[in-house]
């Protein structure tokens, strides 16, 4: 996924028929595992069912797949890591801005 382009979205079918836009945020490696972090493209952000979206890839028949987390241990895990990340770029842009000097100005 090039990020030189913008975001990346995907079109996804629940088991219902029903197709549902995403905008991918993440992805990361986790104890030989693939989970992508996706906010929904197609909801409002005042829906109170708007929220990050986990997907783990899985392989079948040499095909990369898409699939829910069954194990709520190992949802919250991979929740965790991503926010981890997600505040720890937040936090190093923010350093970035600010003066380093800004210390030495307090003495």
């Amino acid at each position: 996924m090039n990020e030189d382009y913008g975001s990346d979205f995907i079109t996804l079918e629940d088991e219902d028929g029903s197709e549902f836009e995403l905008e991918h945020i993440d992805t990361l490696e986790h104890n030989g595992e693939t989970y992508m972090l996706f906010l929904p493209a197609d909801m409002d952000e005042d829906d109170p069912d708007f929220g990050f979206v986990i997907l783990k890839v899985t392989e079948e028949n040499g095909e990369e797949l898409l699939g829910s987390i069954d194990d709520d241990d190992e949802l919250n895990a991979i929740y965790d890591i991503f926010m981890e990340r997600m505040f720890a770029e937040d936090e190093d842009g923010q350093d970035e801005d600010t003066p380093e000097d800004g210390a030495e100005a307090q003495q």
